[in-house]
């Protein structure tokens, strides 16, 4: 797992906008004219048809796609009862797994109310507003009589997640682990460490699922929960099964089954070894759970295990849940979330995990094969068919069990609509980063003694997808390092100018003349130019000491893309390189070359432009869709410029006939595809949804990806990507972010794993 300092998370929480979420309107308010429709006078008129009808509050308003993220603080993540205003960023991490997972907007509301009859009065108050309530990180057992009051007095979909989040996947992993160790559910003993509210709520759902309450022997601080015990409350009375108190390394022996919700480190390897054939164990309190993956897999090759860590297999994670079931309730404007649902969740996620993982999933997750099996009982967080699995299944269970205001009749429509909801701006950064940190490469950052560029090689380190290598000045290193409170686990600066790299100059400029002996280098000018850290970062490249080099946030672009071409040239094949960014928009990423290095590309360059592009996009599990763009369409000019981009999309299809590619077009046809269709039916982008542009020259993309990089909300740039050099070389934009850094080193680390 990633290491993540204070300062870190008290930044990423800080800078810029304070928070994580903001609200964003969702209709036109550019003129008077829209602003009379959206408040005064034209607001009246859908007042008036509420107050006629109160169920034309979906319809008028956006209560129907509106979630309450609502606790009380009181026993927040491992943190326990921190009190409302300490759990709101809490709360504000759920609305935006909420949003990015499944679309769904969210007011995090905090509540000052310890006291249950006030808390359960607040939330009926200000129910009319939401469409479904997530209650949160409240504490048992209060949060039970909370839970139980608020659906029966409410007619909207209702959840504490802390409770039934939990139970839902570890139910669907159940299922599949039993499946896999040849186990009836009606038979296997299941011994429980804690017996709080996720604990109840498992267990509930495990008998739910056929379970017989005399095998489940549930255990909270003082032991074995019994009935002679005097001091269990009602939830607890309810599982105490059993006469005789039995201890947990006894108990252990008979468990085909083990499920720990409680704190780290109470279950010992001689514990697991001496459970009975293929045990299954589910080892969830985070971050140090039960027993660890390695102690247990260390004892038993049998085992079937799971953990709430990300970093291990079968990661038992709510977001595999929550997210997605409202999703479904909402969508037929279901009036509770009842066990016909959440079983429906249950199966539907169960049954994912045995469906063929695709290509993008399993390149998401460092392309190691990915099929069910015991290390493989639940699907990946990064699933995306999660939302079109387990949403249209809990909208089913909700008709079927007549709690459904509304009936999707169309479910393949339903399914396309799930699917157009989300861009994958955010899965994309993710891909990124999961494909990264499967393979981390050593990357020379050669400006480091630069601060953005220090945080940005930390950053690389702490989450794994990189090994950084410091050129720069060292004293200048060290005390920005010391200034700023920075941490390298492995700190390793180099400075080409010191005397103890002296030796190392000289070896590289041999080398570098070799290559430049013809080209009117001579062997003084070639050391000497070894102390320039782009030339020295780009030959520990060359000669395998690094793998991949980033530089440019303080020089100019040529003067970084000129060692790199002198130094490790261009790939078998390829006569020119090339720059593309990726835009990651709401509308999924788009990508853009030739943006900084071809001033005015031929047709046969931008072929090969197009080429590189290509085989980039599908390296990052995009299928590339591309146009050509120019200030004509299709030969309504014959200008030499768009005859150029004519004549380029003859020899692009020539090249690569399976390739969806078309133009010459302008940007506005082919991003606006009811437009397209409608002038240019003909054109292989059709119904297609553009995500490649080609432009003619370099003023025109580097002009473009600017403006839309400024002028268009929630666009995130990831580039430049410097494409056709033989190795990794990528070169930062003047000024670039820490985050921009970061990206683009996971770019880079992803080009190195290739070349």
């Amino acid at each position: 797992m990633a290491k993540i300092s204070q300062q870190d998370a008290l930044d990423y929480h800080s800078n810029g906008r304070p928070g994580k979420i903001e609200v964003i309107p969702t209709k036109p308010t550019s003129s008077q004219r829209d602003l009379s429709l959206a408040y005064s006078p034209g607001v009246a008129d859908p007042c008036l048809a509420i107050a006629a009808d109160k169920a034309d509050a979906y319809k008028y308003t956006a209560k129907g796609n509106l979630v309450a993220v609502i606790s009380n603080g009181t026993a927040v993540l491992g943190l326990g009862d921190i009190g409302p205003e300490a759990s709101k960023p809490v709360m504000e991490g759920k609305g935006l797994l909420f949003k990015i997972f499944a679309d769904i907007d969210v007011f995090d509301i905090e509540v000052d109310a310890k006291d249950p009859e006030l808390f359960i009065a607040t939330v009926k108050a200000i129910a009319p507003t939401f469409g479904g309530i997530n209650l949160e990180d409240i504490k048992a057992p209060e949060c039970f009589e909370i839970e139980r009051r608020l659906k029966e007095e409410l007619d909207i979909p209702l959840m504490h997640d802390d409770q039934h989040g939990t139970a839902i996947i570890t139910s669907a992993a159940l299922l599949n682990a039993l499946e896999l160790a040849n186990k009836k559910i009606a038979k296997v003993k299941i011994v429980i460490v804690g017996a709080g509210a996720a604990a109840y709520s498992c267990t509930k759902l495990y008998v739910a699922l056929g379970a017989k309450k005399e095998n489940i022997f549930m255990y909270d601080s003082k032991g074995l929960l019994t009935k002679k015990r005097k001091d269990l409350d009602a939830h607890k009375k309810d599982f105490a099964n059993h006469e005789k108190d039995i201890s947990l390394e006894n108990a252990m022996k008979f468990a085909d089954v083990f499920l720990g919700l409680s704190k780290g480190g109470l279950v010992s390897k001689a514990m697991i070894k001496s459970m009975p054939k293929n045990p299954i164990v589910f080892a969830l309190a985070n971050p140090v759970p039960e027993i660890s993956y390695a102690e247990a897999t260390s004892v038993r090759k049998d085992i079937i295990m799971a953990t709430g860590r990300s970093d291990t297999p079968n990661q038992v994670n709510n977001v595999l849940g929550f997210p997605f079931i409202f999703r479904g309730a909402l969508d037929v404007r279901a009036t509770c979330i009842n066990e016909e649902m959440k079983l429906a969740a249950v199966k539907a996620i169960a049954e994912l995990a045995k469906e063929p993982v695709p290509e993008e999933v399993t390149e998401a997750y460092g392309g190691k094969s990915i099929s069910f099996g015991v290390e493989s009982i639940i699907p990946k967080p990064l699933d995306q068919r999660l939302l079109t699995s387990v949403a249209p299944a809990v909208a089913k269970a909700a008709i079927k069990s007549g709690v459904a205001k509304k009936i999707i009749k169309d479910w393949e429509a339903y399914e396309d609509e799930l699917k157009q909801r989300l861009g994958i701006d955010n899965k994309l950064v993710s891909v990124l980063t999961e494909k990264a940190q499967k393979n981390p490469k050593r990357v020379v950052f050669a400006e480091a003694d630069n601060l953005k560029i220090l945080k940005a090689a930390q950053i690389s380190e702490d989450e794994g997808f990189a090994f950084p290598v410091l050129l720069g000045r060292r004293e200048r290193i060290l005390e920005l390092i010391k200034e700023n409170n920075l941490e390298f686990e492995n700190l390793e600066i180099i400075d080409p100018k010191e005397e103890s790299q002296i030796k190392k100059c000289e070896k590289f400029g041999k080398l570098f003349f070799e290559k430049r002996k013809r080209k009117g280098a001579t062997l003084f000018e070639s050391t000497k130019l070894m102390r320039e850290r782009n030339y020295f970062g780009a030959m520990m490249v060359e000669t395998g000491e690094a793998d991949a080099l980033i530089s440019g946030i303080t020089r100019k672009y040529s003067d970084v893309i000129k060692p790199a071409l002198q130094v490790v040239g261009t790939q078998e094949g390829v006569s020119k390189v090339a720059g593309m960014y990726i835009l990651a928009t709401k509308r999924g990423p788009l990508f853009l070359a030739d943006t900084t290095v071809n001033i005015d590309p031929s047709a046969e360059d931008i072929a090969e432009i197009t080429g590189l592009v290509v085989k980039q996009v599908r390296r990052l599990n995009v299928q590339p869709r591309v146009a050509l763009l120019s200030y004509s369409n299709f030969g309504s000019s014959q200008a030499p410029e768009a005859l150029k981009m004519s004549k380029a999309v003859k020899l692009i299809k020539e090249r690569y006939p399976t390739l969806t590619v078309d133009g010459e077009i302008q940007a506005n046809f082919a991003l606006n595809n009811e437009m397209l269709v409608d002038k240019f039916d003909f054109s292989s982008l059709a119904n297609k949804n553009v995500n490649t542009l080609i432009f003619p020259n370099l003023s025109s993309g580097n002009i473009a990806y600017k403006l839309l990089q400024e002028m268009v909300e929630d666009v995130e740039a990831i580039g430049p990507i410097l494409l056709g050099t033989k190795k990794a070389i990528h070169v930062l934009q003047l000024g670039s972010s820490v985050r921009e850094i970061t990206n683009m080193v996971k770019i880079a680390v992803l080009d190195a794993q290739t070349k």
